[in-house]
């Protein structure tokens, strides 16, 4: 048996006026998971348990199968393991954006949590600067892939609130800066970044060329190392992850799965979709699982633009799920799974707690007569009466290990 997951990350939404109160994955052109909502099983799933910060990292945790109340330590650590960090027992790992920060009427505001989009080359060279002059024997910067960066303190502090700098969007950063254990510490170093970056060439260019600069650092998502059993271990399947997202594939390879890098895969809006789906039609050849995850849905609800979020649906549809189901009949068993990693509203700009929609098709189900009055969207997943609470019993539910 072929299991493959395909993650159009943050996909669900509320409905949205100027779509006359539907939501974008009710409106969008999207025959293909159409298809498999209808030939298949469709239901809805919580990927973030309630009372817990919704997240990529605690989502997809829950779809691979591990309660995030037992293995979720934060983001940090997962994304170093991505970039093939190996973190000692009393370090710190701690997310690293780059942002872009205004003043307005004497408030210092999130203007752009990526800055820019900022190209990995570019940033790469500001987080060098950056490591250069605020790199201690504790204190370690590392480039991950464009505004998405790293930072390492050694025997550091984890017992900080900090806020994810996607989810303040616009918003004054005062009441959002860290606050716990090693406070000083994190604030110093994101006030310093701000003198370094202000004459970075790097920043003077973007300037020049009308684009935002990346004139701080924002740390967040710390964490020590998880200790997570393998999917070979828990379901003796063997697998593989896609993704141009670092947090995605650091939480694969805790989970046992090979990383596959894929040639053009941006985790934006122009990311090679199709080339996933080859990548992960030739891992199934070899193993038994993929994990294929698209993050461009994600990026254009972050920023509000709907009409993004259609394209990046509609393109999710066409090149990766109708890719797979075009070419997954090789395979003479098989199970596909689609869904949101959790839900993006374009009016929120942010990730929120709603459950989400979730459809499983099989080589078994090949002969059914496609129920033509679903969809796949959250309405109709609403009233197909399938729920599963608890997220992390999604995986066996697919692979019908329960």
């Amino acid at each position: 048996m072929k299991y493959i997951i395909l993650i159009g990350d943050g996909m669900a939404d509320y409905p949205v006026p100027e779509l006359g109160g539907r939501t974008p994955l009710e409106v969008a052109d999207i025959p293909n998971m159409n298809i498999i909502a209808q030939k298949g099983k469709l239901g809805m799933v919580r990927t973030i348990p309630q009372g817990v910060s919704p997240g990529s990292d605690i989502a997809s945790l829950s779809i691979l199968g591990y309660d995030p109340e037992k293995h979720y330590t934060g983001r940090g650590p997962l994304e170093a393991a991505s970039m093939g960090l190996i973190l000692g027992p009393e370090d710190v790992a701690f997310r690293c954006n780059l942002v872009t920060l205004s003043v307005r009427d004497g408030k210092t505001y999130m203007d752009d949590y990526s800055a820019g989009h900022i190209s990995t080359e570019e940033a790469k060279e500001i987080i060098h600067e950056i490591d250069q002059e605020l790199g201690t024997n504790k204190i370690k910067f590392y480039p991950g892939v464009s505004y998405r960066h790293l930072m390492i303190w050694k025997n550091g502090q984890e017992e900080l609130n900090m806020t994810p700098p996607h989810d303040i969007s616009g918003k004054a950063i005062d009441p959002y800066l860290p606050k716990g254990k090693g406070e000083k510490q994190i604030l110093q170093l994101m006030n310093d970044s701000q003198t370094i970056l202000e004459s970075s060439n790097i920043n003077k260019i973007r300037i020049k060329n009308s684009k935002k600069p990346a004139n701080s650092i924002w740390l967040w998502g710390q964490g020590r190392a998880p200790k997570m059993p393998t999917l070979l271990e828990r379901y003796r399947i063997t697998g593989s992850v896609i993704s141009a997202v670092d947090l995605i594939k650091g939480i694969g390879i805790y989970a046992g799965l090979e990383v596959i890098d894929v040639p053009g895969a941006t985790g934006y809006l122009d990311t090679n979709y199709r080339g996933k789906a080859n990548y992960a039609l030739r891992a199934l050849e070899k193993r038994d699982f993929v994990y294929l995850h698209v993050e461009a849905p994600d990026e254009a609800s972050h920023s509000g633009d709907l009409k993004n979020k259609l394209i990046a649906i509609e393109r999710f549809d066409k090149e990766v799920v109708g890719t797979i189901l075009d070419n997954i009949n090789k395979f003479q068993d098989y199970r596909i799974m689609v869904l949101p990693d959790h839900s993006t509203p374009l009016s929120v700009m942010s990730h929120t707690p709603d459950p989400v929609p979730f459809a499983i098709f099989s080589s078994d189900d090949k002969e059914t007569q496609p129920s033509k009055d679903m969809g796949f969207n959250e309405k109709s997943a609403r009233i197909n009466n399938l729920f599963i609470e608890d997220g992390y019993k999604l995986l066996p539910f697919f692979l019908r290990k329960n």
